[in-house]
């Protein structure tokens, strides 16, 4: 035998002998763990409280374990495994609500099986006050059509909600046809903006041509309106630099309201425009829900970021606000438009009072507002619920709507049957064009729910 050969036969054998030797250290003589040979749990099982939603804890297994759930409500993740230690950690998590609930985490690891049981506590539902809504319009001698509408969103109110749709801007029905096409049912109402109102008589833009909102109404739809006012960004009245944003125009409100300034001329003259379409659908014999102004807090009583307003009409605050709002009140009863029922928009930033101090003094009273709305995007039922409650415990003599609504960037808006479920019983809710539009699951879900009316259920009278 030559001495090559010898040496693969001796380091075959030192080899064999370190294998036999289990996983024993050379240089310590200590044992490596090795892999368990059953699968525990640092918790058999747990409770979700009212406030708590996630829970994480260990499990140590021979391979890295799957887990599954068998509940919608619940979703599990496992973390890294630590092959060395023969651990990973499992994350639990819940949506919120406000039932009693149980439900079964299965773990396995090979052949090796457990499960988690998971009960989570009913959280409590914010108090739902009794409310005492007026039972007409603030508008003295409101006309029939008017009248109607505002009654039967009163009886409705509690029992259904009306769904709607922004129009894309424009003087279009564009989005709610879309709705239409994916669904199979048109959303009750459909709000316009007066956005492009300065611009109107262009080839493509024409206000005064009612008979998109004609044909509309004339389907059984509810009409809405509403208007982010643009305004020049300087005395120049540049058309082509106007904004709504404060901080990219010289416009003021405590000057608009100011006689033989610019800013006066220019809102005169831009809510004569309005008045003028408003006053032709009133002869047509079209009511509308007219929600001006929306959203004039902003940032204004924000407890997290420099508190400003978002838009101009608010950014000189509350009590010049309230004037300006006033100052389109008599302007409109001075032109004799008697067709509007007014929604005033409160801002909580978003459903998040905790970080937002109340806009209360925004209010331009009972006297000059029919309904309340709150705008919240990307939330679920939870933030709703939240909402709604307070703005009804803000507000008891008025109907409480959801101004508008839709994701928050990649962040989904709940669904409307777990917002109903949950007690949020806006009188309606406007989905902002384009939000949730890819969506057709979740406007299945609205419009055809048993809640929700849409506009081939609708006999006003």
């Amino acid at each position: 035998m030559n001495m090559k050969k010898l040496a693969y036969i001796f380091i075959g054998l030192a080899a064999l002998t370190v294998w036999s030797c289990g996983k024993d250290n050379a240089e310590t003589g200590t044992e490596e763990p090795s892999a368990p040979a059953e699968l525990t749990l640092s918790k058999p099982s747990f409770d979700l409280d009212r406030t708590s939603q996630t829970v994480t804890f260990t499990i140590t297994a021979p391979t890295r374990p799957s887990v599954s759930v068998d509940a919608d409500w619940l979703k599990a993740s496992v973390g890294i495994f630590n092959n060395y230690k023969s651990t990973c950690t499992v994350t639990v998590e819940a949506n919120g609500t406000y039932d009693v609930r149980e439900a079964v985490v299965s773990i396995s690891s090979g052949s090796l099986k457990k499960s988690v049981t998971v009960e989570q506590t009913g959280r409590e539902k914010p108090q739902i006050i009794e409310t005492d809504i007026a039972k007409t319009l603030v508008t003295e001698n409101p006309t029939k059509e008017a009248a109607s509408l505002y009654n039967f969103l009163l009886a409705n109110y509690g029992k259904k909600t009306f769904s709607s749709i922004m129009a894309n801007v424009n003087w279009n029905n564009d989005e709610a046809e879309k709705v239409y096409k994916v669904v199979g049912k048109y959303p009750a109402m459909n709000c316009y903006d007066f956005i492009h109102i300065l611009y109107s008589g262009a080839n493509w833009i024409n206000y005064s041509d009612i008979t998109p909102v004609k044909r509309w109404h004339d389907a059984g739809g509810i009409v809405s309106l509403m208007w982010h006012f643009n305004v020049p960004s300087d005395s120049s009245l540049d058309i082509e630099t106007v904004t709504c944003t404060p901080s990219q125009t010289k416009f003021r409100a405590t000057n608009a309201l100011t006689e033989g300034t610019w800013e006066n001329k220019w809102f005169y003259d831009q809510m004569e425009k309005v008045a003028d379409v408003i006053l032709k659908l009133q002869d047509a014999g079209i009511a509308a829900i007219w929600r001006p102004f929306h959203e004039a807090a902003g940032n204004y009583y924000s407890l997290k970021w420099q508190g400003t307003s978002w838009f101009w009409w608010g950014f000189d605050g509350p009590d010049v606000y309230k004037r300006l709002w006033n100052a389109m009140w008599d302007y409109f009863k001075e032109r004799g438009i008697r067709n509007l029922i007014w929604v005033w928009t409160a801002q909580d930033y978003n459903g998040d009072p905790s970080s937002y101090d109340s806009d209360a003094p925004f209010y331009p009273g009972d006297d000059r507002v029919d309904v309340v709305a709150r705008d919240i995007y990307g939330k679920g039922a939870d933030v709703n619920l939240n909402d709604f409650v307070s703005a009804q415990n803000g507000y008891p003599h008025k109907m409480i709507a959801l101004g508008e609504c839709g994701k928050d960037g990649n962040t989904d808006y709940g669904l409307i049957s777990d917002i109903w479920e949950a007690g949020a019983t806006w009188s309606w809710f406007m989905v902002w064009y384009g939000a949730n539009m890819e969506g057709a699951d979740w406007w299945k879900d609205a419009l055809w729910n048993e809640h929700v009316v849409t506009r081939d259920q609708l006999i006003v009278e």
